[in-house]
Formats: structure tokens, sequence, C-alpha cells
């Protein structure tokens, strides 16, 4: 019964974003390892909030190849879960947050402008491939909003590269690492409640 009732699809933009979300999965794999390692290594919590942020991607994009093909109330559950994801990636920036502000730790600025530099370019390439597919389902929605979110957020990065130079204070990576978490909560708050309509239209549909 939800075979007949989801929209039927192109089968060849079906194939299309399908390819475009395998090359995002690769890409968000790579960047999540390079910068953890980066982050850990450079102590800034901006740059390990941004790993995160690329692990969390990666995930995401592998729960979309698994229910694309599904039915539209299995894709809006898929969403459901990564809006949810989302929201607490947002709330754990928040307290990483809160411990570099205790320890006081100054991150490396060059460290964190250089890898935020190559994470900028990787997610602008992932987002020009997402573009077309911006206005699909709340699945294909999320998909745009995590891409989109993660370029502002590079920008961010660099940016925080700079303030952490010029002042020698760490408060330029804490604020970057708020901003990613303001940006995390919002997508969040769109995601789950786009994802919750579909699931209870589809609901409504099959009483």
């Amino acid at each position: 019964m939800d075979a007949c009732c989801a929209p039927k699809e192109n089968p060849v933009l079906s194939r299309t974003y399908r390819r475009v979300l395998w090359v995002a999965l690769a890409v968000n794999a790579a960047m999540f390892v390079v910068e953890a390692g980066a982050g850990f290594a450079s102590g800034s919590v901006a740059l390990q909030a941004d790993a995160l942020d690329f692990f969390g991607d990666a995930a995401n994009y592998a729960i979309s190849l698994s229910v694309l093909s599904m039915a539209l109330v299995w894709r809006a559950r898929a969403a459901l879960f990564k809006g949810l994801t989302m929201g607490a990636f947002g709330m754990w920036v928040i307290a990483a947050a809160s411990i570099n502000v205790a320890t006081g730790v100054v991150p490396s600025p060059i460290t964190m402008g250089v890898v935020g530099a190559l994470a900028l370019l990787a997610n602008v390439g992932v987002a020009v491939l997402l573009y077309r597919f911006r206005d699909g389902d709340a699945n294909m929605r999320s998909v745009w909003l995590c891409t989109r979110n993660d370029a502002i957020g590079n920008i961010a990065v660099m940016l925080a590269a700079v303030g952490v130079f010029g002042t020698g204070g760490n408060w330029p990576d804490v604020i970057v690492a708020a901003v990613m978490a303001a940006l995390a909560l919002s997508a969040a708050y769109e995601i789950v409640r786009r994802s919750l309509g579909e699931i209870r239209n589809a609901a409504h549909a099959h009483a």
C-alpha cells in the first residue's frame, strides 16, 4: 500500500541523486578523518565540532542512500532521525565550547585556517552537486541543509583562525563553536517539523 501511495520518482533523477549521495558520503568520511586529527592536534574545539559534523553527515548520506527508494513515510522517518541527530550535535558543541572556555586552551590558528579552507572546498563541491535537489522531500531537504550549514561553518572556522591569530586568545574559537551549534539547532528544528508533517500526512492518507 505504501508503494502505491508514494509519489512516482523519475528513474533518471533517482540514479543521479544516488550517485551524488555516494560522492558526498566519500567526501564527508574523508574530511572527518582529516578534521578530527587536526582538531585534536591543534586544540581547536571548532575543528573538532566540524569533524563531528562531517561524521554525522557521512552517516546521514548513508541513511539517505538506504531509504531513497522507499515510500515517502520512511524517508520522512529517516529525516526525523537525522533532525534529532543534528539537534544532539548542537548540544554537544555547546558543551565542548564550555569546556574549552574552562581549560583556556588556545588553538593553532594556522592549522585551523588551512584545514578550514580544505573543508570549505569539499563542502562547496558537494553543495554544488546537491543544489538541484534542495527543494525535494524532507529527506532531500535535510541533506541540502547539512551541506549548506557545513560550508557556512567552514567560513566561520577560517574567520576564527584569523581571530585567534590576532588576539592570541581562544574566544574566537568558542564563538564559532556557538555559531555552529545555533546552525545545527535551527536546521534540526526545520527538519523535524517538516518530517513530522510528512509522517502525519502519510498516516492520514492511510486512515
